[in-house]
């Protein structure tokens, strides 16, 4: 008779907390949750990493995260940051924005930190469209894309185009890293990982304002299936807010 001795290849980080999560099947802010989870752990920074996350979809993350957490109003998040930031530079600050959130009633606030070169991380879920709210367009939803307010289709002539806010932040001279990356498959899971490590190191270091924008899927909204909606951020999404590296200028280099 053998034995086999099985080895754990994954444990729950323990910035997370033991309880379900409440997104909907196929969401990805578990995805990202998860990996931020886990950045937090290997650098050892739980017990003085701050988050600060608003209202809609992104009010869940109170719930998961086993660290000090602070609730801001509709789009306010840079500027509770910002504060808790100034007042405590000795703490590890993130804020954790949907597109609705950020790009729309958040906008002034978001350009104004990153043009103050604050040093917090900001990161950016877009979905291209408001979640928790009901489904309704967002500043990023895609030309035609059908929203609850945009039953035909987001007309270009009177709503305009979705924003592209990597490549807006990016304007700014200030800001040390914004990048734009996937929560859709394996190899762009890691390269999203990545980011939000360096994203954390930057701000340990110094370096200032870090902007990771993470194309995600909203099933429920999108009205796809959780694997189709995989593939649309792939097929869809990326030829229109493509994955790359706009600014890198951390930790001595020049990008």
């Amino acid at each position: 008779m053998t034995t086999t001795t099985e080895k754990p290849v994954f444990t729950r980080p323990q910035t997370l907390t033991d309880r379900p999560m409440a997104y909907c099947p196929g969401c990805g802010h578990g995805i990202v949750q998860t990996l931020m989870a886990g950045i937090i752990d290997e650098l050892g920074i739980r017990e003085k990493t701050v988050g600060v996350a608003p209202v809609g979809c992104a009010v869940e993350t109170y719930n998961y995260f086993n660290i000090d957490m602070s609730e801001a109003a509709h789009g306010r998040v840079p500027a509770v940051a910002t504060g808790i930031k100034r007042a405590r530079p000795d703490l590890v600050v993130f804020g954790y924005q949907g597109d609705g959130d950020l790009a729309s009633i958040g906008l002034a606030e978001i350009m104004h930190a990153a043009n103050r070169g604050e040093n917090y991380t900001t990161i950016f879920i877009n979905n291209t469209v408001y979640g928790m709210t009901g489904g309704q367009m967002a500043p990023t939803t895609l030309a035609h894309q059908k929203t609850q307010t945009t039953p035909l289709g987001r007309d270009p002539e009177t709503t305009g185009h979705p924003m592209r806010m990597s490549e807006i932040i990016a304007t700014l001279d200030s800001p040390c890293l914004v990048a734009r990356c996937a929560a859709d498959t394996i190899p762009n899971i890691r390269k999203t990982r990545a980011l939000l490590l360096k994203a954390f190191q930057y701000q340990l270091a110094g370096q200032g304002f870090s902007f990771i924008e993470i194309l995600c899927t909203c099933p429920t909204h999108w009205h796809l299936s959780p694997k189709d909606s995989m593939d649309y951020i792939g097929r869809v999404l990326t030829p229109i807010f493509p994955c790359k590296t706009f600014r890198d200028r951390g930790a001595g280099h020049e990008g």
